[in-house]
């Protein structure tokens, strides 16, 4: 059946235009795009009026712990948290037990996607053999296999020649090597942003300079070989300075920066060391995440992810100092953006879609992130208006701990269509 959605803000940066029309699809394809189309008997007819209608969105950083992590998520219901959070595509990191470092892990992962995936899934293979930055993984043949990038993400890689080696092997594949920037010799015993608040609290901090030192050797390493570095989760406004200037100096070279890094700052572990606001790299200052914002709006970050780390309950409810790091995110990263992004000013729809659609569909190198005859009907309908509090027994994720816990937000997915399948609407994933 034709479905139309009716007198939405279409906003479609890709092709280059904003305004109120309408969309058509049928069977999982886009027919038509904006203007006023006529319903007929055969269509479905949504009326979504005063909504925002965007190309699917896609979080390029999510970490689905399957196989092996079920207790903290499963691809069942960390992509019912995707659907629920307006996401129709979402790529999962490595970092799985056994890793997905090979051949066999990679396609039993696939095959679960397959299965039981509500949105699509893509994978992100290992650098390393079990994440340890001592012998390559088999690259050539996840990339054969439909990798889109590679990343020990979780884990830096400590040695600049083993790294200089892996970002020549990615590279003949055509792939990205995807970074988590940290110098693990500076932040091996912290748990939170070494400045004022971690003195104060009484926490080991983790520097800056732990991830700017690791920022600005794998820029070097990536100028030096060509090949192109993605730097993960940007949280230092030095490290914004540093991809600014290598962006301006040729340097194949991307970033990306979280809706919380985005939004938080250490300050919020003051209220009770809730290891909810403990996560890799950590949050930092003010200062830092005004840099952060900056970065956004002029497109040094390139795409907003949520690096989507869900731990069971078990291991969260711990001394601070005691828990792994890491936080939900799917179901709140984009009201997260709206909230302290877009409608604090320093970007606007056009830009937050870019950040969470486009630039992530052109660095996988997956055909997403337009609005246009022939693509395929992946969209998220999103009301700017909604006004909501996040109840953490609500969410889809299996992980109870949310950063944005008792916070009010502004905007939410209303709808998220699937190669034309309504899969969310209104909360509930179908």
């Amino acid at each position: 059946m034709k479905r139309l959605l009716k007198n939405g803000t279409v906003v479609n940066p890709a092709a280059g235009n904003t305004a109120v029309g309408d969309v058509l699809f049928e069977d999982g394809v886009i027919l038509q795009v904006g203007g006023t189309i006529e319903a007929t008997a055969d269509m479905e007819v949504y009326d979504v009026t005063g909504k925002i209608v965007t190309p699917g969105l896609i979080d390029m950083h999510v970490h689905l712990r399957e196989p092996g992590q079920e207790a903290k998520e499963s691809i069942v219901t960390g992509t019912r948290a995707a659907a629920a959070g307006g996401f129709t595509r979402v790529a999962t990191m490595a970092n799985t037990t056994p890793v997905i470092d090979n051949l066999v892990v990679f396609n039993g992962v696939r095959e679960r996607i397959r299965q039981e995936a509500r949105v699509k899934v893509e994978i992100i293979g290992a650098v390393s053999q079990n994440l340890e930055g001592k012998v390559l993984s088999d690259m050539g043949d996840m990339a054969a296999a439909g990798a889109v990038a590679f990343s020990d993400d979780g884990a830096y890689i400590q040695s600049a020649e083993f790294m200089r080696r892996a970002l020549e092997y990615a590279s003949t594949f055509g792939k990205m090597v995807i970074d988590h920037a940290e110098d693990t010799t500076m932040t091996a015993h912290g748990c939170m942003h070494e400045g004022p608040c971690s003195v104060a609290l009484g926490l080991e901090g983790r520097p800056r300079a732990a991830e700017d030192l690791a920022v600005a050797r794998d820029l070097l390493l990536a100028e030096m070989t060509g090949a192109h570095i993605h730097i993960a989760h940007v949280s230092s406004a030095r490290a914004v300075e540093l991809v600014r200037a290598a962006k301006a100096r040729g340097v194949r070279c991307t970033a990306e920066v979280t809706a919380h890094h985005l939004s938080l700052t250490d300050e919020e572990i003051r209220a009770g060391y809730d290891t909810a606001f403990k996560v890799a790299p950590p949050l930092r200052e003010e200062s830092d995440r005004a840099a952060l914002l900056a970065g956004l709006a002029d497109g040094t970050l390139d795409a907003v992810v949520t690096d989507h780390s869900p731990h069971a309950a078990e291991e969260k409810d711990v001394p601070f100092c005691c828990a792994p790091n890491g936080m939900s995110g799917l179901e709140t990263s984009l009201a997260a953006v709206v909230t302290y992004a877009l409608e604090a000013g320093h970007i606007d729809w056009e830009r937050l879609v870019d950040a969470m659609s486009v630039q992530p569909a052109r660095l996988l190198g997956v055909a997403a992130g337009v609005l246009e005859a022939g693509a395929a009907a992946d969209i998220t309908v999103i009301d700017p208006q909604a006004r909501w509090t996040v109840e953490t027994d609500k969410l889809y994720t299996l992980s109870l701990y949310s950063p944005f816990a008792g916070k009010e937000l502004r905007g939410k997915a209303v709808q998220t269509w699937v190669d034309g399948e309504l899969v969310m609407e209104n909360g509930r994933v179908r």
